[in-house]
């Protein structure tokens, strides 16, 4: 193989890779305004935080699946599947923002919180 072709070769897989599902971990929060939450007092906070993070953790799960897809199907057919079917990184967001928006309210509330699970 050439100099050449194998330049080409890793230029070409890099791309790819770069194309696959994001990690969730490497997903920003959206913004969520904690106003949404406010006036409710900490025991329906600790009920919306519960669900947020149960949320979150189901799309983030999710996500794992798509990256973890795009990486073997780049690996056979060099197009990762996402790219034809979508992720779950909005959602990642989303919910990301919403645990980020209870929290600030409870800390305005002077809520005790409970450690992430």
């Amino acid at each position: 193989m050439t100099t050449q072709l194998k330049l080409a070769s890793m230029a070409i897989s890099i791309a790819l890779l770069a194309a696959c599902a994001t990690r969730p971990e490497s997903i920003s929060a959206s913004f969520v305004s904690h106003e949404k939450y406010s006036g409710r007092d900490c025991t329906q906070l600790n009920m919306d935080m519960s669900n947020a993070r149960a949320e979150l953790q189901k799309f983030s799960s999710m996500q794992d699946t798509k990256a973890n897809i795009d990486a073997a199907t780049v690996f056979f057919v060099l197009v990762p599947a996402s790219k034809l079917s979508g992720d779950h990184a909005g959602d990642v967001a989303k919910w990301k923002g919403e645990v980020e928006a209870v929290d600030t309210a409870m800390t305005k509330a002077g809520c005790k919180k409970s450690t992430p699970v």
